[in-house]
C-alpha cells in the first residue's frame, strides 16, 4: 500500500513539474514585457511599422522611388531576395529582431528565424510587383522546412565534448 502511494505522489509531482516548464514566459521577465508592448506600437523610434503584409508592400511602395522599384520588379525572385541591404533595412527599422506588430504578424504565419521573415516580406513584395500569386502558404512550409534543416546541420555538426557512463545504483 505505501508503495502505491509513493508511487501516486511520484506521478502527481513529475506532472506539476512537466506543467510548469510547459508555462508560457513569465510576465515577470522583461524581455516578454518589452516584447508585449513592442507588438502594440504603430511606430518604434519615429519608424511606421506596417501592420501586416500588404501594409508592408504600401510601405515598400512608398519608400522605393520608380526607377528602383522598376528595377527590383525586373529581377528574379532569387536576386531579389538575395538583397541584403533591404533584408537588414527591414531587420533594423522594422523590429524584425527585437519584436513588432509587423514580425509578430509574420510569427503567426508560421515563421520564427528573422531573416526568413525579412526575405518572406521581399519576395511577396516582388511576387507582388509582378502579379503573381504570392502563395503564401507555400512560402512558410518553406522556411519552416529551411528551419528544420538548419536545426538538423548544426545537430550533425555538434560535438560532443565529454561523455560519461555511470552505473545505477541497484536497490
Amino acid at each position: 500500500m505505501y508503495k502505491f502511494f509513493a508511487f501516486l505522489l511520484l506521478i502527481f509531482v513529475g506532472t506539476i513539474t512537466t506543467a510548469d516548464a510547459q508555462r508560457a514566459p513569465s510576465v515577470d521577465d522583461p524581455a516578454e514585457q518589452a516584447y508585449q508592448k513592442r507588438i502594440l506600437k504603430s511606430r518604434i523610434n519615429g519608424v511606421y511599422i506596417p501592420k501586416d503584409l500588404y501594409d508592408a508592400f504600401a510601405q515598400l511602395n512608398r519608400l522605393m522611388d520608380e526607377p528602383t522599384r522598376q528595377q527590383f520588379q525586373q529581377m528574379t525572385e532569387e536576386e531579389a531576395g538575395k538583397k541584403l541591404y533591404l533584408v537588414m533595412w527591414m531587420c533594423n527599422n522594422w523590429g524584425i529582431y527585437e519584436g513588432s506588430r509587423l514580425s509578430h504578424y509574420i510569427q503567426n504565419l508560421g515563421i520564427s528565424n528573422p531573416e526568413h521573415k525579412a526575405h518572406f516580406i521581399i519576395t511577396t513584395y516582388h511576387r507582388e510587383l509582378n502579379e503573381k500569386d504570392l502563395g503564401i502558404k507555400e512560402r512558410v512550409e518553406f522556411y519552416q522546412q529551411k528551419t528544420e534543416e538548419e536545426k538538423a546541420r548544426k545537430a550533425k555538426n555538434s560535438k560532443v565534448i565529454h561523455q560519461e557512463t555511470r552505473q545505477r545504483p541497484r536497490n
